[in-house]
């Protein structure tokens, strides 16, 4: 993949219709905003037109991008909105403004045995492996395939934070900006996420064992 340019330079290669440039960005983030536009609608063919439609609006508001945040926060915030729209026309849309944790937010996420601290709170025995990005470290097609299906299978909330973090490679802030959700909230949520995904992975890498 192609690295990026600084974002002043980037902005200014697209408002020329620099089309490599454009074609750098779709290639750098299209993947990751089709996982997280997938948290907010029913179908991948659904997902699929977000991104499109987000793009679509990128390209016609670049005029007005003031750089108050970065050019990738500013795109996935325009993909969230877009995504948000959609969902709420197919009835699917998840109250993101709601400050009430639902049941996603609540209860042990590892094995308390692996974690100094009431019901699994507290700090690791251990500390595990660095996370790192699921595209950069699964070297075989089937354990792709594993975090694929695990992320699927997340709750929505969960699902959006991780793809952000794990994925886009956002950081906290970024997330809590384009999510619209607290620090906290991303961080517990970020957590759970992770838990389901390691054991999801660990399962099956002790079975291929």
């Amino acid at each position: 993949m192609t690295e990026l340019p600084p974002d002043d330079e980037l902005v200014a290669a697209l408002r020329a219709g620099d089309g490599a440039a454009f074609a750098d960005v779709l290639d750098a983030w299209s993947s990751s905003m089709l996982r997280l536009a997938r948290s907010f609608v029913s179908t991948h063919a659904t997902a699929e037109e977000v991104v499109q439609d987000t793009w679509l609006a990128v390209v016609q508001g670049l005029g007005a991008f003031e750089g108050r945040s970065s050019v990738k926060t500013w795109v996935y915030r325009i993909l969230v909105n877009t995504a948000k729209k959609r969902g709420a026309r197919e009835k699917r849309s998840v109250p993101w403004t709601s400050l009430l944790p639902g049941d996603e937010d609540h209860g042990p996420t590892v094995d308390p045995g692996l974690v100094r601290g009431p019901g699994g709170a507290g700090q690791w025995r251990e500390v595990p492996e660095a996370w790192a990005s699921p595209e950069k470290t699964a070297l075989a097609l089937e354990v792709r395939e594993v975090i694929t299906g695990a992320l699927a299978e997340l709750p929505a909330r969960q699902r959006a934070v991780i793809s952000l973090r794990d994925v886009a490679d956002h950081t906290a802030e970024e997330v809590c900006e384009i999510l619209q959700i607290t620090a906290a909230n991303q961080r517990v949520l970020l957590h759970r996420a992770r838990a389901v995904v390691r054991e999801r992975l660990a399962g099956y890498l002790g079975a291929a064992g």
